[in-house]
């Protein structure tokens, strides 16, 4: 048994808008064993972490490890082989940010999870989908208007985020297939989308008896539907399908963000891409019919924090960065704080994040029982969310699951 000690932290959590009074954390192997005062034990490591703070391991709900570079057509046809180590490196440099936690919304495999487990790469938790469902032409579908190779292969292929089917009967067997496989939910490709060459953003994706399928199959295997949306018109025929994730969700309306809290749904903006997008895409390599979609939703989602916000729905954090992007990870934090309180930020990456994707109690809180994920920061991140970006620089400490991934102190 491995026992950690730390001593006088100040816990921010986002379950308040000041740190607390300094506690001590005791680990036992992965897990925390307690959190209180005065705690004193035959520890391997004794830690004092006076004027320091002391956070959950943060959680990114939407990352994509295996997209390696921006054009995601070429990704898909690269060697897996490499594919995989690419991605290792992309999920290393996550954790070294304070990541401890990501969910992966296309492509990633069990393979990379059972490698994370096992220690043979070094990341963070990955909760996977496996290949996220896009119909013929849709948001997966990178064949470009007068491409009609075929792309049956798709679901051998790590670099592909998603596979193609169409009909009721061909969604129900892909998702068997990738719950088969290892996926933890299911992700549909519910609206046209900004990478993908023949989809308009306004597009609506799959039919509603195809959306129903893949409801009644994920529900079936005890788990949840995310879908890919922009338009109001697409949120809303998902939520009364049964969808319970909204993947970026930048053009909702007030009416049908209170829709999506009656239905207990929640929504994961992702505006960073989207920044970063408008800025470097083009020099990148992002197709020009790409680069012309970009302004349809950026501006949108700062709107969407708010109307999110004031109907009270519950949102998660989320990047959705590709290629040479991965490193901007961190300045979703900084780019929400312009919009919603800092507290509220904090918790769509601890607190909100593990409720609403089933970890509560487990993930993204510092209490007894909870896997001994945490980050030390220099400063308050309460007053200043940029401490959580910069690759870590910030964050002298790492913890994932009672081991210290990152000592600086």
């Amino acid at each position: 048994m491995t026992i950690i000690l730390l001593k006088n932290a100040r816990v921010v959590d986002g379950s308040q808008d000041t740190p607390t009074d300094p506690v001590d954390i005791l680990i036992r192997d992965d897990l925390i064993a307690e959190v209180g005062n005065g705690l004193s034990e035959e520890a391997d490591t004794v830690i004092d972490l006076a004027g320091k703070t002391v956070m959950p391991g943060l959680i990114d709900g939407h990352v994509h490890v295996i997209a390696t570079m921006l054009d995601l057509g070429a990704n898909a046809d690269l060697p897996n082989s490499l594919v995989a180590l690419r991605s290792a490196n992309i999920l290393k440099a996550m954790l070294m940010r304070g990541f401890t936690t990501v969910r992966d919304l296309g492509g990633a495999d069990h393979g990379l999870v059972e490698a994370l487990e096992e220690g043979a790469i070094v990341g963070p938790r990955l909760i996977i989908c496996s290949k996220a469902l896009s119909q013929t032409g849709g948001h997966t579908d990178y064949r470009g208007r007068f491409n009609r190779r075929s792309i049956e292969h798709y679901p051998d292929q790590l670099g592909a985020l998603g596979r193609v089917c169409d009909g009721v009967n061909e969604v129900r067997r892909a998702c068997r297939e990738e719950i088969k496989g290892g996926a933890q939910f299911i992700k549909l490709m519910a609206n046209g989308g900004v990478s993908s060459p023949t989809d308009p953003i306004a597009n609506l994706g799959f039919s509603r008896e195809e959306l129903l399928a893949a409801v009644e199959e994920a529900e079936n295997a005890q788990t949840y539907v995310a879908a890919h949306l922009y338009t109001d018109a697409a949120i809303r025929r998902a939520i009364e399908c049964g969808v319970k994730s909204i993947e970026h969700g930048n053009l909702i309306t007030p009416e049908t963000a209170k829709l999506a809290k009656e239905h207990g749904a929640f929504v994961v903006p992702t505006n960073i891409v989207y920044d970063r997008l408008a800025k470097d895409g083009a020099s990148l390599g992002l197709p020009p019919v790409s680069v012309a979609k970009i302004e349809d939703v950026r501006s949108a989602g700062f709107n969407a924090l708010k109307v999110l916000q004031e109907v009270g729905v519950t949102m998660i954090y989320g990047t959705d960065l590709l290629g040479e992007m991965h490193e901007h990870q961190s300045e979703e934090f900084v780019l929400r704080g312009e919009h919603l309180p800092a507290v509220d930020v904090i918790r769509s990456a601890t607190l909100d994040a593990a409720k609403a994707l089933g970890y509560e109690g487990k993930l993204g809180a510092v209490t007894a029982g909870a896997f001994a994920d945490l980050i030390v920061v220099n400063g308050n991140p309460l007053e200043d969310l940029s401490l959580l970006t910069g690759q870590g620089r910030h964050m002298p400490l790492i913890i994932k699951g009672g081991q210290i991934v990152k000592d600086q102190l």
